[in-house]
């Protein structure tokens, strides 16, 4: 039995872009319940866990690293660049602020 304790489950809202909604079936939101904190890489992996089609379109299969074109949003802040093992803001931990996976356009 560990001493360790209990930790509490978190409601992330997510919002899908347009093209991973029609491969995985979904709802533009989608909501994931995570131990906290939660985080970008445990957000993505209940996604994937959810719906297994959108493996490696957010992420690398193989590195887990985020695609290129794939930007997460979190409270109006871009978190593209931020270490995906951080925990998510409070703001989308209580599930007031949705974390936004948006596809980045590019081409001139």
């Amino acid at each position: 039995m560990s001493d360790a304790p209990a930790r509490a489950a978190e409601c992330i809202r997510v919002v899908l872009p347009s093209p991973l909604r029609a491969l995985a079936g979904a709802a533009s939101e989608v909501r994931v319940s995570l131990a906290a904190p939660a985080n970008v890489h445990a957000v993505v992996d209940a996604l994937e866990a959810m719906y297994p089609m959108l493996r490696g379109t957010i992420r690398d299969r193989s590195t887990r690293q985020r695609r290129a074109f794939v930007r997460f949003y979190a409270c109006a802040r871009d978190w593209s660049h931020q270490d995906l093992a951080e925990p998510l803001p409070e703001a989308v931990r209580r599930g007031d602020e949705p974390l936004l996976i948006v596809g980045a356009m590019a081409g001139g």
